[in-house]
């Protein structure tokens, strides 16, 4: 039994499709060339089984020898028996070969996406990662299930040949040469069928894209009447993925038509062809039962060699989508040469804003533009689109220091952030530090978890659906506190919370972060009147410092942006 993932999927060489799809058969070779071996050994056992059949009835039946017809019935069955065999082990490898196939996409595609992080979804929409693991691994795994099969059928077509060469020169040069013909007949629908099923293909992973967008601002879009635009938006792509679809089918369907037509043809030419050999008496009543089995037989490889087609240019369409996923490079990379990281306790400064945050203290950033402040957290973590060397810890820029460092000692936890489906406990102690329970306090979270049945063992649904928006961010900013960085950033941490709840979080995290840095982006004056500094940004500079107090009586600026926000919370 095969143990499915593998521990390591290995470096894949996405150059080009071709590569992708080489490699990943050279990775799995020793599956698929048992495949190969028994498939060859199944297709072999079919091809003979008509030439004992004609030897049984010669010199069995015709000669009236029973101990040759016993002889010649024995063989069969040991021929069928291991055609049997064969055809039981060859489905198996086939089946290991596409699971296999199917998690190392899968595998590679996931390791991609955490070494991309955040760059992940800027760079790819979530429908085409969506498509990647539904549709383009089912192809890239259908293509080496079937190689089993066609490398048996092309070693049993060429079995037959010599058989039919042996009999009769003439059927022999027919099957050799009319069956390469028949299948360069079906090569120019090939071509058409890729360039329309990498265009479903494309249209199908925005469909998916749609879908997911729909489905995560569902509640939003309840809220303000627009789920009627929305549902017209996905009934006209899916309407264009639908024509796409057909026009893939058309061809399709055109191909499979003559996957049964020009066999057919074929196999009546060549039973015509030993059935006037028969009568000419230039070949036994035994060579012609052989002859019409093996043209029954020659439909199997012909057709097997239209579906490998078929499969190699749908696997060719999906790896062409994985190689340009595997292809994208993180906007954030460990350095050549990392530099010593500063010690703890060091001060977290952006050159560009002005910004700094003293170690140990809780600083506030406000903006009347909340996007200038979000990209500022974005930033201070490394997680923004372009990076630079502004934002430094004790001096270092973050960008000379090792990656896993900067990860480790600052954490940026931001509105877009979401619960992963699973037991709670597990997803709230990512790190397992523990202090589960001091961090659900420091949140104001413990009505959730009273009103859970199982506690922290309950299991999340995906992107934790069941809890509203409040509770859900309450157990966002659980998670970022368990794992318990030097430097905490929080975008809008209490923007989907009553005021009560909030003022609870403001008087608690104060004391749960004593002693080390927590950045705040937040127009409250719940929160900010909690922070020992507030920086105002304006144009994404830091125009002005002080406490709450200082700034609300001496900005005007800075009393705009805080009214506004009073006055809505008040409405």
């Amino acid at each position: 039994m095969r143990s499915l993932p593998v521990p390591d999927p290995g470096t894949a060489d996405h150059r080009t499709p071709g590569r992708f799809l080489w490699w990943m058969a050279r990775r799995q070779r020793v599956t698929l060339l048992g495949g190969m071996f028994f498939g060859i050994l199944w297709g072999g056992a079919q091809a003979v089984m008509p030439a004992i059949l004609g030897l049984a009835i010669d010199r069995g039946v015709a000669d009236k020898d029973t101990s040759q017809l016993v002889l010649w019935t024995g063989v069969m069955l040991g021929v069928g028996l291991v055609q049997a065999v064969s055809g039981i082990m060859r489905h198996r490898f086939a089946v290991t070969n596409w699971l296999t196939a199917a998690y190392r996409t899968v595998q590679l595609v996931t390791r991609q996406t955490v070494r991309l992080g955040g760059t992940l979804p800027r760079k790819v929409s979530t429908g085409e990662v969506v498509a990647i693991g539904t549709n383009d691994l089912s192809y890239i795994g259908g293509l080496m299930d079937i190689s089993a099969r066609f490398t048996g059928s092309v070693v049993s077509f060429f079995l037959v040949a010599v058989l039919l060469l042996r009999t009769s020169v003439t059927l022999g040069l027919v099957v050799l040469i009319g069956v390469p013909l028949l299948v360069l007949a079906i090569g120019p629908l090939l071509k058409p069928l890729q360039a329309r099923s990498a265009d479903q293909r494309h249209l199908m992973g925005a469909l998916a894209n749609t879908a997911s967008d729909i489905v995560g601002g569902l509640r939003v879009l309840r809220g303000v009447g627009g789920e009627q635009v929305f549902l017209d938006r996905y009934r006209r792509e899916s309407q264009a993925a639908r024509s796409a679809g057909v026009r893939v089918a058309r061809i399709q369907s055109v191909l499979d038509a003559l996957q049964v037509l020009l066999p057919g043809v074929f196999v009546v030419l060549v039973v015509w062809l030993g059935a006037r050999t028969a009568v000419s008496g230039r070949i036994s009543a035994g060579e012609l039962v052989a002859f019409y089995g093996y043209a029954a037989f020659l439909l199997l490889p012909l057709r097997t060699a239209t579906e490998f087609g078929n499969k190699l240019i749908r696997a060719h369409v999906a790896a062409r989508r994985v190689c340009l996923l595997l292809d994208l490079d993180p906007d954030v990379v460990d350095p050549a040469a990392p530099r010593p990281a500063p010690p703890a306790g060091s001060v977290l400064a952006d050159a560009r804003s002005g910004f700094r945050a003293e170690p140990g203290r809780m600083v506030a950033i406000v903006s009347d533009q909340p996007d200038d402040s979000a990209a500022l957290a974005d930033r201070l973590g490394l997680g923004a689109a372009t990076v630079d060397d502004d934002v430094t810890l004790g001096g270092v820029p973050l960008t000379a220091m090792a990656l896993g460092e900067v990860r480790r000692r600052i954490v940026v936890s931001d509105t877009s952030s979401m619960l992963f489906s699973g037991p709670l406990a597990a997803g709230l102690d990512v790190g397992g530090r523990g202090g589960v329970e001091a961090a659900m306090h420091t949140a104001s979270a413990e009505d959730v978890l009273d009103g859970l049945p199982d506690g922290l063992d309950t299991v999340v649904a995906e992107r934790g659906r069941t809890f509203s928006g409040g509770q859900r961010q309450r157990l966002v900013l659980a998670r970022a506190l368990t794992t318990d960085p030097e430097v905490l950033v929080l975008v809008e941490p209490t923007s989907a919370v009553d005021a009560h709840t909030e003022a609870r979080i403001a008087s608690r995290l104060r004391d749960h972060r004593a002693g080390r840095t927590t950045v705040v982006t937040t127009a409250s004056p719940l929160l900010l009147d909690a922070v020992d500094e507030v920086a105002l940004l304006v144009d994404g500079r830091v125009v002005a410092t002080g406490t709450h107090a200082e700034l609300l009586e001496t900005d005007p600026v800075y009393r705009a942006v805080v009214t506004r926000d009073v006055s809505e919370v008040a409405s």
